[in-house]
C-alpha cells in the first residue's frame, strides 16, 4: 500500500492576506484546532498558527493544502523532535 505523504507536494508554502486568510501547502496532518490556536504538522515542521476567531475554512488532507480565516497574530516554526522532547522532559518530571 502506497504511504500517502509520498502522494501529497512536497513543496511547502505560505501565503497570508491582511492577517485574516493564510492558505498553507505542504500539511501532513492537523495536530490541533481551536478559535485561538490551530498547531499543522508541515513537510517544513510543526506549524502553530495563533490568532482569535480562527476557522479553518477548506481542508484537503489528500493534497495537503489548509485555508484559515479569522485574525492572525503570530506563525511560529519548531522542529517535530523539540515538540516530543518538551512533552517527554516535562512528563518525566511530573512522575519522579
Amino acid at each position: 500500500m502506497e504511504d500517502r505523504r509520498t502522494t501529497r507536494a512536497r513543496n511547502h508554502s505560505i501565503m497570508l492576506e491582511n492577517r485574516e486568510k493564510l492558505n498553507v501547502s505542504g500539511v501532513e496532518h492537523v495536530n490541533s484546532f481551536n478559535s485561538e490556536l490551530v498547531i499543522l504538522e508541515t513537510i517544513a515542521g510543526v506549524l502553530t498558527i495563533k490568532g482569535e476567531e480562527l476557522d479553518i475554512s477548506k481542508l484537503n488532507v489528500e493534497d495537503g493544502n489548509v485555508s484559515v480565516s479569522g485574525t492572525i497574530y503570530a506563525l511560529n516554526y519548531s522542529d517535530r523532535e523539540s515538540i516530543g522532547a518538551k512533552g517527554a522532559g516535562f512528563l518525566g518530571r511530573m512522575f519522579k
